[in-house]
């Protein structure tokens, strides 16, 4: 199985890696900015399980993005089973102290980078096998969901991934493609204490992965075009 993770260097990104990894049948590449971290990733997935993933150093929020991805993916030439649209900026700002540059960034890292990977994605797409494409939301990003101050960039990128993910999921059903978003709640990252700085949450990121690995191998044959909450609360 082929699979793509974004966003594979820490959280739950780097547990869901650490995840499919396990199976050694799994042929993983991960995008992520931090080169370092990548081939400590690369090492230790090499060390405990035997399975050479592939990285690629990138950055969701330059400029240049769309081309990136265009030249990864030409070189990378392989039909994905499961892509796992992870990767997220969040900025903790008052909404009054934004920037053109805090909304041009959240908007690249959280809905353009997902948008140009798929677009890609479909573009090498095998239609007799299966794709699941999965992309990592957040409540905040849900209708009618609580809201909180200083994330207003980031809650608005992720609701227009989730509005996406349902016109997307729409345009390519008949492609043997299915796409979901899980509208993930409060998990214990570094993201998190970004958010909400000293609380605390009893869901770990290897739980999260696991929920989140079982999902996209088991159920993109029940559920498409879909936003399903994972969160047990408030935040």
């Amino acid at each position: 199985m082929n699979v793509l993770i974004t966003g594979g260097t820490r959280g739950i990104g780097r547990a869901l890696v650490l995840k499919f990894a396990e199976n050694k049948a799994n042929k993983i590449v991960v995008f992520a900015r931090n080169q370092q971290k990548l081939e400590q990733l690369k090492t230790e997935c090499d060390d405990k399980f035997n399975n050479q993933i592939i990285t690629q150093t990138i950055d969701f929020s330059e400029s240049d993005i769309e081309e990136q991805l265009e030249k990864t993916f030409h070189q990378l030439n392989m039909h994905f089973h499961i892509v796992l649209n992870n990767a997220g900026l969040l900025i903790n700002k008052p909404f009054k102290d934004t920037t053109l540059l805090d909304w041009n960034q959240s908007l690249s890292v959280n809905l353009l980078a997902p948008a140009f990977i798929i677009k890609n994605i479909v573009k090498l797409n095998k239609p007799e096998e299966t794709c699941h494409v999965v992309n990592i939301t957040s409540m905040g990003g849900v209708q009618g969901s609580v809201k909180f101050p200083g994330l207003s960039s980031y809650s608005a990128s992720k609701a227009a991934l989730v509005n996406l993910t349902e016109c997307l999921a729409e345009e390519f059903k008949e492609n043997n493609i299915t796409m979901n978003s899980l509208a993930l709640g409060a998990v214990q990252t570094e993201m998190l204490e970004e958010a909400f700085p000293g609380y605390k949450t009893n869901v770990t990121p290897t739980q999260m992965a696991d929920f989140i690995h079982h999902f996209s191998r088991s159920y993109n044959e029940l559920i498409n075009g879909k936003v399903i909450p994972v969160s047990n609360s408030i935040p």
